[in-house]
């Protein structure tokens, strides 16, 4: 039950940012897929509860470990995106990929 109302809250506020952001064709990609990241990671197994068990996540980070001998080392790929899926990303973090998002769909633009 947890899990769903969080994929209908996500919904709901992608679907407002969309709204916001329509009048634009190059900000609406760029706009979905900022928010589109929690929920990739949570459907991959990275929640804020840990990691889920049986999940892709859980394959990672037992690959990681073999890999490591018996550890997942701190910085690795599976220990980034297991703290994004606890905390989700930072608004600077959110400004700076947006920023050089929109940058570069400006860039793009202008060819079209």
């Amino acid at each position: 039950m947890e899990a769903s109302a969080l994929t209908s809250s996500a919904v709901t506020s992608v679907a407002k940012v969309v709204r916001v952001a329509s009048g634009s064709a190059v900000v609406l990609p760029l706009v979905v897929a900022m928010a589109a990241v929690p929920m990739v990671l949570s459907a991959m197994g990275f929640t804020a509860a840990g990691i889920a068990s049986s999940s892709i996540a859980a394959k990672m980070m037992s690959a990681a470990a073999i890999a490591n001998g018996g550890g997942v080392a701190s910085g690795s790929l599976v220990a980034t995106l297991q703290s994004l899926g606890a905390t989700g990303l930072s608004g600077l973090t959110k400004f700076i990929l947006g920023s050089i998002g929109s940058a570069i769909a400006a860039v793009i633009a202008r060819f079209y």
